[in-house]
């Protein structure tokens, strides 16, 4: 529950509950599990979202405008689960639906949680690696995966190395990866730099590093005897500097080109705390800040839904106000395809 007051142009978080779902070890998201998950949890969270944020009302539902849901891109099960509750919801309060995209619900809470007006974007998830700017109307993409996303490069390799996806696999590699330190330091194996332009390329990489687990010298667990010999956490720190490096070089470029001295990171492997210092460290060097989160707005979120399309309802969003016919989710459904209404239609100085 997201709600808005037009008088100072703030917005508050009243409720944000969640219900992740964690697949067993060893598995990645499946979309049936998946949306058996959200079918299953989907009521319990919609109650507790409208407790938490109305604890006093017995009709909650009566402060609601509008009913936010993800259009798209994603799985097709779960993106289904949660519309056929939106629609469901819409029905029962007589509330207007409102169809929103995913990629811009994280920039747009980011923007709103760092207070970052107009910053360049790195978005970094399971599903989306890309690197965008707002201009003339419509957010950009300046740069992005060419194959796979930097978090399902992640979570494939911890899966590889029989890391858990409890909590998620990228902060279990992460905590491998923080075992490096001047007084006891990892060793650091040279993996491909895929850097094309302005894209970045990850299956090379990961088909290279999963090598590396088959070879004699790879020790999952235990001590290292001699120096041809690494271990999983040499593996995880490698990794890690290796795709954060190509990740922070195309997000200069794009500093660069669009003349800006600001950097938002949203999305899941946003949370990392490595990504976030070397971010900063670039940033730094160039004079300019980092907006970063924690996991409450970087991992995906309903408030992010929520807060995206207060924007489209606010601002008569052709986009995104649909009627119940038009809310077929969309599982490709890139960023740069919605109209930004809410934000001045400015040209960047990239324009």
């Amino acid at each position: 529950a997201v709600p808005s007051d037009p008088s100072t142009e703030t917005y508050q978080t009243l409720s944000n509950p969640r219900k992740t779902y964690v697949s067993p070890k060893g598995c990645g998201f499946l979309p049936k599990e998946t949306s058996w998950h959200h079918q299953a949890h989907v009521v319990a969270v919609i109650r507790a979202a409208l407790h938490e944020a109305y604890p006093d009302d017995p009709k909650p539902q009566r402060h609601l405008s509008a009913i936010a849901f993800t259009l798209g891109p994603g799985m097709g099960g779960p993106l289904k689960s949660c519309a056929v509750a939106a629609r469901s919801l819409a029905l029962l309060w007589n509330l207007p639906l409102v169809a929103v995209n995913h990629c811009i619900a994280h920039i747009e809470m980011g923007r709103v949680a760092t207070s970052a007006s107009d910053p360049v974007v790195l978005y970094v998830s399971g599903g989306n690696t890309q690197v965008i700017a707002y201009s003339d109307g419509r957010y950009r993409i300046f740069g992005e995966t060419i194959d796979i996303a930097v978090g399902n490069c992640l979570d494939r390799f911890a899966r590889v190395v029989g890391l858990s996806n409890d909590p998620s696999p990228g902060y279990n590699i992460e905590l491998e990866a923080r075992k490096h330190s001047k007084e006891t330091p990892l060793k650091f194996i040279e993996l491909p730099y895929v850097v094309k332009g302005m894209d970045v390329s990850f299956s090379g990489l990961l088909t290279y590093i999963e090598d590396l687990t088959r070879k004699k010298g790879f020790v999952k667990d235990g001590e290292v005897e001699n120096d041809q010999q690494f271990t999983t956490a040499d593996l995880c720190y490698s990794l890690q500097e290796t795709i954060f490096a190509m990740l922070i070089e195309i997000t200069e470029r794009t500093m660069a080109h669009c003349g800006q001295n600001s950097v938002l990171i949203v999305g899941g492997v946003g949370c990392n705390k490595r990504l976030q210092n070397m971010m900063a460290d670039m940033v730094a060097d160039r004079g300019g800040t980092l907006c970063a989160m924690d996991h409450r707005y970087c991992i995906d979120n309903g408030a992010m839904i929520a807060q995206a399309g207060m924007f489209g309802l606010q601002f008569g969003s052709e986009d995104m106000l649909v009627k119940m016919e038009d809310t077929e989710c969309r599982q490709r459904f890139r960023t740069d395809q919605v109209e930004v209404v809410w934000r001045p239609k400015t040209r960047g100085k990239h324009a």
